[in-house]
């Protein structure tokens, strides 16, 4: 497994910067590609840079323990708790209440106004970067990539019409008409304007009408045109995959793309069908002679950067086979006539690795024991290969079998990613809840957290992958010398919400593109108040995070992706993160701050805020009163079990936590903001959109938050004293 999967990325950092070249884009100072391993990351690399920022972390504070009446902290007074959460703070040094926060900026704001010291946190701070990422990939959306699948719709479709025409008479009329039915449903789904040619009308129309029901699977009546006499059953779809959703479902326009890239990622033209082969051999051929291939590279490589590589058997590895099998100088002529070619063709492809992630509804081994002859193919703009969708592959049915009791894991865990990426706590949970119990599991994840160690340059290759190696030291349990709130098991539980909060931010902003795994079957108050606050002490993680953040800006204007305005903005953000991960090394050193450090702290609110603005600026927001028009509660289906379950992970209300933190050589009470996070079954045929999430927020008709959760997450309350001000 390990071999293969880094061999694949390898081949991809090779393939990014062919991409590039074809498509015009500069890949950097490099004279030539290289074939050895280091040169190939080398070269992604250098199209997508990626700076790591050395980190200090001596790590000496002092243990200190909360005395039962919290007489060693000097601002207890100001704050009134029920005595269980009192009795939470003095335990573990910190706790964290239910709260109805709609955003992270507000809870630091209104302590400015208290005058209550900030405890920045990694929530807030990684929260900050899905804001802007979302906000990018929503522009180039926008501005770049609609303008470019609607050339390409144009380009295919007109091609498959002269196709068609040509192909009459012989064995490729019918894969022909296939492809102007399947870029005829692409370009509709994208204009719903657009001209359905006679010969395909009843069949483009089932599959629309298919697809906005969205709400169950079926055959798709586009892959079952025509007689296909070595088909041993045809292709089954899941629509309810095409309910717009995350940020797709705010405007027409994005609904439109969402449907129409959905389609060009899921639909396999299957290996195992003749007729389906042919018909991925003419798109292949098709974009080798120009056609409609500058618009699909820009998408390609574009979409690649941000999220990463296709999973899928695609042009680029059936152009190579159709030169092999047929020669050069390959015309639709010479294929129609040349049947040895096409033999050839297809033993070759039976070599090609299949997906590792299985996106098609597979429903028993004992039906379809061969699961990669069922799901080896091609895919005309492949959805993306991310490594937490494989490690749910092999935490699922059926490469984890029956547990004991005769059950089957048909949907992973979200605690499956952190526990694979080193988290023992993490994994205790998961063993605690009979995630072992199931054959094969154990040894799996084992594989899994065997590989993920020996990662290395793979961790830069694009922005998903560089957000979950941002997220990667939450895993890792503080050593001593860590502040004392830091340094319990509570906290191990509070960071993995916090793995897992920042962990649905990327599912759901990256929903269209990330390949789904299935199981088969305000003002300051009175200056005197001392409010001097704290940075959650995690410098690993914010090095890690300006680095991302320097590389979405950098790469991002190496491709002209991104306007002045925003390229300020992440200026702005990297340069605070750099700060915080000053601000912390210095904490761990007991180090003195100076207090533009401390502003920084107080004012970290209104920075938050700055952000905020600016992300939504261009979606209506005018002021901060409409914060509950733009909350930061969010919501994303991360896996399928066929054909009617789902798994939803999400965040809900933003809680307050406050920790004893030390500060000056004294202690005091801190306050900031946390994720609550959510995860559960639900009707595949209703995936969540953000809006139906709110809601059930809203009315309070949220499922129960994850159990483990109750180690530091307490009913209780807290509030200011005002009368000790």
């Amino acid at each position: 497994m390990n071999h293969r999967r880094l061999g694949q990325q390898l081949w991809c950092g090779l393939l990014i910067v062919a991409l590039l070249a074809m498509a015009g884009c500069h890949a950097g100072s490099s004279t030539g590609y290289k074939d050895s391993n280091s040169g190939a990351i080398a070269l992604a690399q250098e199209f997508a840079p990626y700076k790591e920022i050395s980190v200090q972390d001596t790590a000496i504070v002092k243990p200190y323990k909360v005395a039962p009446d919290l007489s060693n902290v000097i601002n207890a007074e100001r704050f009134d708790f029920s005595d269980n959460v009192q009795a939470a703070l003095v335990k573990n040094g910190f706790v964290v209440l239910p709260a109805m926060g709609h955003e992270f900026f507000m809870t630091y704001e209104l302590n400015r106004y208290d005058n209550v010291p900030n405890l920045i946190t990694t929530d807030a701070v990684v929260h900050n970067y899905h804001l802007f990422y979302s906000h990018l990939l929503q522009n180039v959306e926008q501005q770049v990539l609609i303008p470019e699948l609607k050339k390409l719709n144009a380009n295919l479709m007109q091609r498959a019409e002269t196709d068609y025409k040509d192909f009459k008479g012989t064995d490729w009329e019918n894969a022909a008409r296939r492809n102007l039915a399947f870029f005829t449903v692409g370009s509709r789904l994208l204009n719903p304007d657009t001209r359905i040619p006679a010969a395909v009308k009843a069949e483009v129309e089932q599959e629309i009408s298919l697809i906005k029901k969205h709400d169950s699977t079926e055959l798709s009546p586009v892959m079952a045109m025509g007689t296909k006499p070595d088909l041993i059953e045809g292709l089954k779809e899941d629509y309810t995959q095409y309910i717009p959703r995350g940020h797709y479902a705010k405007t027409d326009d994005l609904k439109q793309y969402f449907q129409s890239m959905m389609w060009y990622g899921r639909i396999t033209f299957r290996l195992k069908d003749a007729d389906e082969t042919r018909s991925a051999i003419l798109m292949t051929l098709a974009l080798q002679n120009g056609i409609g291939a500058r618009e699909w590279e820009k998408i390609y490589s574009t979409t690649n950067f941000m999220v990463g590589k296709s999973d899928d058997i695609g042009y680029h590895q059936y152009a190579e086979l159709l030169e092999q099998a047929y020669g050069k100088n390959l015309t639709p002529k010479k294929i129609a006539v040349d049947s040895q070619g096409f033999d050839k063709f297809r033993q070759l492809a039976r070599d090609l690795e299949p997906p590792v992630i299985n996106s098609i509804p597979i429903f028993d081994a004992t039906i379809q024991p061969d699961r990669d002859k069922e799901v080896l193919g091609f895919r005309f703009m492949g959805q993306r290969y991310t490594l937490d969708a494989e490690i749910f592959q092999h935490l699922i049915y059926r490469e984890v079998t029956e547990n004991p009791a005769g059950e089957r894991r048909m949907l992973p865990s979200g605690l499956d990613v952190p526990a694979a990426m080193g988290s023992s706590t993490a994994e205790t949970i998961l063993n605690k809840q009979g995630a072992f119990e199931f054959n094969k599991y154990s040894t799996n994840m084992a594989k899994m957290q065997k590989y993920i160690a020996g990662l290395n340059d793979e961790w830069h290759q694009n922005l998903y992958w560089s957000w979950l190696y941002t997220l990667l030291p939450l895993t890792a349990d503080k050593p001593d010398g860590y502040p004392s709130f830091m340094l319990n098991k509570a906290w191990n539980h509070k960071e993995l919400a916090t793995f897992l909060g920042s962990w649905a931010e990327l599912k759901h902003d990256t929903i269209l593109y990330t390949k789904q795994n299935y199981a088969e079957m305000g003002g300051g108050g009175m200056e005197e108040i001392d409010d001097r606050g704290y940075v959650e002490p995690n410098p690993h993680l914010y090095a890690r995070l300006a680095s991302l953040t320097a590389m979405t800006r950098d790469g991002l204007k190496m491709r002209g992706l991104i306007d002045q305005k925003d390229s300020q903005n992440m200026d702005q953000l990297y340069e605070l993160v750099l700060q915080l991960k000053v601000i912390s090394e210095k904490e761990l050193a007991n180090k003195a701050l100076t207090e533009e450090e401390y502003e920084l702290i107080r004012t970290f609110g209104g920075q938050l805020e700055h952000f905020w603005y600016e992300v939504y600026r261009g979606d209506g927001l005018e002021s901060r009163s409409q914060i509950s028009d733009f909350p930061a509660m969010l919501i994303a289906d991360v896996a399928t079990n066929p054909p009617a379950e789902v798994l939803e992970v999400g965040t809900g209300y933003v809680d307050n936590i406050y920790a004893v933190v030390p500060v000056a050589g004294t202690l005091r009470i801190a306050k900031g903001g946390v994720y609550s996070y959510y995860e559960f079954p639900w009707n595949a045929a209703d995936r969540l959109t953000d809006q139906k999430w709110q809601e059930m927020i809203y009315n309070d008709k949220a499922p129960a938050l994850p159990e483990w959760t109750a180690n530091y997450r307490i009913k209780g309350t807290a509030s200011i004293n005002y009368s000790q001000d």
